[in-house]
């Protein structure tokens, strides 16, 4: 009997021992592509979490990537200078994968290139001293997808990444080829540089085959953590900025991904939860247990938010849900950010911490949570912890004025968080300031710990609160569908919240000169920031387009200063002016590139109008070309787009109003000027309803390399002053038709360089720059002119526009480009009509000139 006694002891001990075998710990070192800079969530895309995956449970898979940093230690920002690489070093891991060099082909860099397999063989070597002896792998740095970049392409091809095959050669390391196998996947590379989702996917599957010679194969999930069953449902455990989190998934998700976040305790009275999975609704929670709802837990919370809807689209509002001290997270956090809460559901919540943890009321206090509530608020005295202000009980107006609704469960008999000192001044204040409140008592069961724990009579009725308060899911005539948000405008947003003061123009033609949508936009911004001091410039001039755009913006944007909000549109006029593509693109990417010369963190709306022809196309199914020009541009920036033509035609077909009795024109009517404003307030809405965190920062808009390098980047104006003149040619100071003709803004009662006889003189420019051209006043009595550049061939332009015959219409006419940046001479004449008799005069007259350098 002993001996089988003894046995069963050492086969548990074994058993034990095999039960608690530890993982093969993977560390990976790397750059801003090994943090997953740019994938949409990285916390469950970046290329090392993707490995993990794959490798299974017995393998922990770690990032220590920093984004920026370099291989070279005279590199302007070593790796081994980073907390990263001490912290990997302590990790003692079993493997290392080192992919490092990308950022080392920065010229500035590459000057220490003599030192690049030194410095890795010192890198190496500080690993392979570690107690556990790691298998290292390097990897080849990924292809760069555009040349003419910081990062070279030709350097990490021809220069760094031999460098890193030789240094594996001699060192006898296991190479993983990350260049080769990525070599046309442009499009797993939506900067150049950096891997989405799926380009690290593929250098997931790379570094699995290259660790254990297997074929890969990924491994798919909603969320990034570790997956387990709650209650029929999936959970996914994983860190949030070194905090524990979680998010329970539904089996068949609500369209908008309606959410309910947790706040404490998030393991207490469960039913209702399982009852909004079993309809539709995510779970969230965030642990910051002991930070009591602190300024430093809401900052967690801002960040956890962020995180949620923009990695994983979760609706805007959410509900929140708050337990006992819960009541500290979800007030607090709610009274930052009353626009983006749907309700509040709360069980006996602390609403005055000077009542519990404090214990200064009638109530049972906690000596330990106080304690640590004081350290985590930073008050140095109980007096100090009484005299704060910004309870749950304090300040609760602009939650009354959102009409926030909340519901509380509690027990009469509570008399750890005692309903007279939390639950009751709270909801009294809130109805008192029209806010919609409910309070259910909960008699029936056993209730212990002092009352404080009581059984939920009616869980069904707490889910119904949240399912009734939670927004319903936008049609797909939303204004929001007809939007891309892109690169966002927070930086504007944090310009007029945080600086107070903001310029903001509107540059466009006659449906940006008119009244009614650009008022909106005015008055809402006075409204929503209501201490910044703008100044909003009205650039629009009726009947033009990108061209004169581009060529005005020093003029009629730039006198006061750069801008920090511009709003374009041009694709009516574009299309119905007759501009050519190269044109278009070539204007508008001028545009955005000039604004961005003059103040980097510019930001951009660019906006598609509505006319007939649009909407034939899209009933026709194809996308009008000169939105499909503008759009392009808009991606290639990254720049927020809204496509009113598509919204309008969709929204007249589903029979929401009519173009004839209601839009009435392309230029609109009251009616019509309320939808494009609505659509643009909703895109602003949209942009601006996150979070402000305090280490949000204004930051400069990476320039790419231009589409057409020949683009209206740095168009200018040209007084006619500086022409030379001969015959006929003359300034008039305040020319006005004579005609009784109309005319447009700054086109009468100004100079203009004019000639009305048939080869009389000429009138002379030079300039400095790759284009040029005319702005003139196209009249009935237009006449033709032949113009050449620097002695070559005349060629003949006819000045009468479609529209000429009853308006004297500022047209502008781009008479050569794509010449090379230099100084150059233009010429110009009159010359005969082809059919006299049908025309009334042979005048030119010219506003400006204009030229690109």
């Amino acid at each position: 009997m002993k001996f089988i006694f003894t046995l069963l002891f050492i086969l548990a001990i074994t058993f034990g021992t095999a039960q608690k075998k530890e993982k093969i710990k993977v560390a990976c070192i790397g750059n801003s592509i090994t943090v997953g800079h740019g994938i949409k969530d990285r916390l469950k895309d970046a290329y090392p979490v993707q490995l993990e995956r794959m490798l299974g449970e017995d393998y922990e898979v770690k990032n220590f990537g920093v984004s920026g940093r370099t291989l070279l230690s005279k590199g302007n920002s070593p790796y081994i200078e980073t907390g990263a690489y001490k912290q990997a070093l302590a990790y003692n891991p079993d493997i290392i994968l080192i992919k490092l060099g990308t950022n080392d082909s920065k010229d500035f860099n590459w000057i220490y290139k003599d030192e690049f397999t030194a410095d890795y063989l010192k890198l190496i070597k500080s690993f392979q001293s570690l107690p556990s002896k790691p298998t290292i792998h390097l990897c080849l740095a990924v292809p760069v997808y555009q040349r003419g970049k910081k990062i070279s392409a030709d350097i990490v091809e021809k220069e760094v990444n031999p460098k890193i095959t030789e240094i594996a050669r001699t060192q006898n390391l296991n190479l993983i080829d990350l260049y080769t196998p990525m070599l046309r996947k442009g499009d797993f590379f939506p900067d150049d540089i950096h891997p989405n989702a799926k380009g690290a996917s593929e250098i997931a599957k790379l570094v699995y085959t290259g660790i254990t010679g297997n074929k890969a194969t990924l491994v798919e999930q909603n969320f990034p953590g570790k997956k387990s069953d709650w209650k029929g449902f999936t959970k996914y455990t994983f860190e949030f900025n070194k905090t524990n989190a979680f998010v329970i998934e539904p089996t068949n998700a609500l369209s908008g991904k309606p959410w309910v976040w947790r706040a404490r305790f998030p393991g207490w009275h469960t039913e209702m939860d399982s009852i909004l999975l079993s309809e539709g609704y995510h779970i969230a929670y965030l642990n910051t247990d002991d930070q009591f709802g602190s300024p430093k837990a809401v900052k967690s919370w801002d960040s956890f938010y962020k995180y949620l809807i923009r990695s994983h689209d979760f609706s805007v509002k959410v509900a929140l849900e708050g337990v006992s001290r819960g009541g500290l997270f979800v007030y607090n956090w709610a009274k930052k950010n009353p626009e983006l809460v749907s309700c509040i559901y709360a069980e006996a919540p602390v609403c005055d911490f000077t009542s519990w943890p404090g214990g200064f009321g009638t109530g049972i206090g906690s000596e330990r949570n106080w304690k640590i509530l004081k350290e985590e608020y930073g008050f140095s005295s109980d007096a100090e912890a009484k005299q704060y202000a910004d309870n749950p009980i304090d300040n609760l107006e602009a939650l009354a004025k959102a009409k926030v609704p909340i519901l509380h469960m509690i027990s009469l008999t509570d008399s750890v968080v005692p309903p007279k000192e939390n639950t009751f001044p709270l909801i009294n204040k809130y109805i008192e300031l029209g806010g919609i409140a409910t309070v259910v008592t909960c008699t029936e069961g056993k209730q212990t710990l002092h009352g404080h724990h009581f059984p939920i009579e009616t869980p069904r009725l707490g889910a119904d609160f949240i399912k009734y308060h939670t927004k319903k899911e936008p049609t797909i005539l939303n204004s929001a569908a007809y939007h891309n948000l892109r690169g966002g405008l927070q930086n504007s947003f944090l310009k007029f919240q945080r600086e107070k003061t903001g310029r903001v123009a509107f540059l466009g033609g006659s449906i940006t000169y008119n009244g009614g949508w650009r008022d909106s936009i005015t008055n809402y911004l006075k409204t929503k920031f209501p201490e910044t001091k703008f100044e909003f410039i009205a650039a629009g001039i009726p009947s033009t387009g990108s061209t004169p755009a581009a060529f005005r913006m020093e003029r009629d944007l730039f006198k006061g200063g750069p801008v920090d909000l511009l709003f374009e549109e041009a694709a009516v006029n574009d299309d119905t002016n007759g501009r050519t593509n190269e044109e278009q693109i070539r204007a508008m990417e001028g545009i955005v590139r000039h604004a961005r010369y003059k103040n980097p963190a510019t930001d951009i709306v660019i906006m598609h109008f509505v006319d007939p022809g649009k909407m034939k196309s899209y009933r026709n199914g194809i996308i009008p070309q000169v939105i499909q020009n503008h759009e392009k541009v808009a991606k290639h920036y990254n720049i927020p787009t809204i496509n009113l033509a598509k919204e309008v035609t969709d929204r007249i077909d589903a029979g929401e109003f009519s173009w004839t009795k209601d839009f009435k024109n392309l230029h609109p009517s009251p009616f019509g000027q309320g939808i494009y404003a609505h659509s643009m307030l909703t895109l602003l809405d949209n942009a601006w309803t996150r979070p402000m965190a305090e280490d949000d920062k204004i930051g400069s808009y990476h320039l790419p390399d231009p589409i057409d390098p020949f683009n209206y980047d740095k168009g200018m104006l040209i007084d006619i002053n500086t022409a030379k003149l001969s015959g006929d040619w003359r300034i008039v100071e305040n020319w006005k038709p004579q005609d009784g003709k109309g005319t447009r803004h700054n086109y009468t009662d100004v100079p203009m360089l004019i000639s009305e006889q048939i080869n009389s003189g000429k009138a002379t420019l030079t300039f400095t720059g790759n284009t040029v051209g005319i702005a003139v006043a196209a009249g009935p009595d237009s006449g033709t002119i032949s113009y050449r550049i620097d002695g070559g061939t005349w060629q003949k332009l006819d000045l009468l526009t479609n529209w000429s015959r009853s308006l004297h219409l500022p047209w502008f006419f781009t008479l050569a480009s794509g010449l090379k940046n230099t100084k150059h001479k233009l010429q110009i004449k009159i010359i005969e009509n082809e059919d006299p008799s049908q025309r009334v005069g042979n005048a030119c007259r010219i506003r400006y000139f204009y030229s690109n350098k």
